[in-house]
């Protein structure tokens, strides 16, 4: 039964169709196909999916982004009505770096951290330095995520570099880690060792992967 949900949720995702991918999260249920099945053998699956073929470039970047966003949205259905409500695996918060105002890169990565039971808060664009550390300690965060588009940006004092430089002096480097990402980190994949991160993702499924590692390498409290 999975492989016929799974099938026609993938084409409902190839077609771009919102609306009918969600439609099909519903029929599923009604069929007898738990939220937890749901989550980890249909969406999650998708997610794998949709990434592989855009790293093969056999997806668009719309059917990337909306594989993130309905994956999101149905994990947030989903949640609530699991037999055994599932603890988040950890949290990180995650934005783009200060004079850095592109946000579809993070939007992606956010819906693939949460399918993966990743608590993400969300800090929007822009962010200074500051405000990723104080936030981390507020949100209970093991991670940071900084993503940026521009070369300027990725590199600038205001960026990873600041939030290096800030973890340092308040002693945290040990229980919070940075990971960054964005086009410019593709061109150079040595570039996140040079502004101070912990590591590197190319897209929001290696990301998932490398925030898990990070979090278990994170000192606790």
């Amino acid at each position: 039964m999975f492989e016929e949900f799974q099938s026609r949720y993938n084409e409902a995702i190839t077609d771009t169709s919102r609306e009918e991918a969600l439609e099909i999260v519903k029929t599923a249920l009604a069929a007898g196909i738990s939220p937890e099945d749901i989550v980890f053998h249909i969406v999650i699956p998708s997610i794998e999916t949709f990434l592989s073929r855009a790293e093969a470039n056999q997806a668009s970047l719309a059917q990337h982004y909306l594989t993130a966003q309905i994956a999101n949205d149905v994990v947030d259905e989903m949640l609530p009505l699991f037999k055994t409500a599932p603890d988040p695996v950890g949290r990180m918060v995650i934005g783009t770096s200060l004079g850095d105002f592109h946000a579809l890169g993070k939007r992606i990565v956010t819906g693939c951290l949460r399918a993966n039971l990743i608590e993400v808060l969300d800090l929007g664009l822009n962010v200074p330095p500051e405000r990723f550390v104080d936030q981390a300690l507020e949100f209970g965060a093991r991670v940071i995520g900084i993503s940026s588009l521009m070369i300027h940006t990725a590199r600038g004092e205001q960026g990873c570099l600041g939030v290096r430089r800030i973890l340092k002096e308040r002693n945290l480097e040990d229980r919070i880690k940075i990971i960054v990402g964005g086009a410019p980190y593709k061109f150079d994949d040595e570039l996140y060792k040079i502004v101070g991160a912990d590591a590197w993702a190319e897209d929001g499924l290696a990301a998932a992967g490398i925030v898990l590692k990070l979090i278990r390498e994170a000192a606790p409290e």
